[in-house]
């Protein structure tokens, strides 16, 4: 599963797992600051928020899909309960940090937050919830445009070296998913990186509203 996470100005990284910060942090080196914060939780994105001076880039890293590993829900209840946990992971936290956060945004500043393939696979609620990013980052973009800010949305494919899918990805499945892909790779990490990299540019600066597949071409965009 990914962090609920961001980076934001004099490049602060924030998520769940303290542990991953300060190694992410001691990896980049510089002046990073490891910074642990439940971006469903209202008060702690609130109280982050207000340690935040100004913010150029934030990067909405959300989620995974927290099905994986769960057994079926049995009843209604619990079925609201697995719907709720997808949605609140991957499209709340984006929102509530983004919100908390556009008022310390200096002009002309970058969002970028994380989509995936499965917005239109029909995944169930974590395709759902992706796809809510998609929708949701076009009224964004339109709301921040005047101050020269652009608001974006990468969808990454099958990426490699990740814990998404813990212990449920098969081989047969991993062959699958690469065969799937018109590159026949696996993506990496360095992919998306580099994607949010240029994004966050001075040369993206008029490119916004938008959601960009990052999938080795497996599904095609028109």
């Amino acid at each position: 599963m990914e962090d609920r996470g961001v980076h934001v100005h004099k490049r602060r990284r924030s998520g769940r797992r303290l542990s991953v910060l300060k190694s992410t942090a001691h990896d980049i080196g510089g002046d990073v600051t490891p910074v642990s914060v439940d971006a469903v939780d209202p008060h702690q994105v609130e109280r982050f928020a207000e340690q935040i001076s100004s913010v150029d880039v934030l990067a909405n890293n959300a989620g995974g899909n927290i099905d994986f590993g769960r057994t079926a829900p049995a009843d209604l209840t619990e079925i609201a309960a697995a719907w709720r946990a997808n949605l609140d992971a991957n499209l709340l936290s984006a929102v509530l940090m983004t919100t908390a956060l556009l008022p310390k945004f200096r002009d002309h500043g970058r969002i970028a937050s994380l989509g995936s393939i499965a917005a239109d696979k029909g995944s169930g609620s974590y395709g759902a919830a992706k796809a809510g990013i998609a929708s949701w980052n076009i009224g964004l973009a339109r709301d921040v445009g005047a101050r020269g800010m652009t608001a974006n949305v990468v969808a990454p494919g099958y990426i490699a070296e990740t814990d998404f899918f813990g212990d449920a990805l098969t081989d047969e499945r991993r062959r699958s998913l690469i065969d799937a892909a018109m590159t026949k790779r696996a993506g990496a990490p360095a992919d998306i990186a580099e994607t949010v990299w240029f994004l966050a540019s001075p040369g993206a600066g008029q490119i916004t509203g938008q959601t960009f597949a990052v999938n080795g071409g497996e599904q095609p965009t028109r």
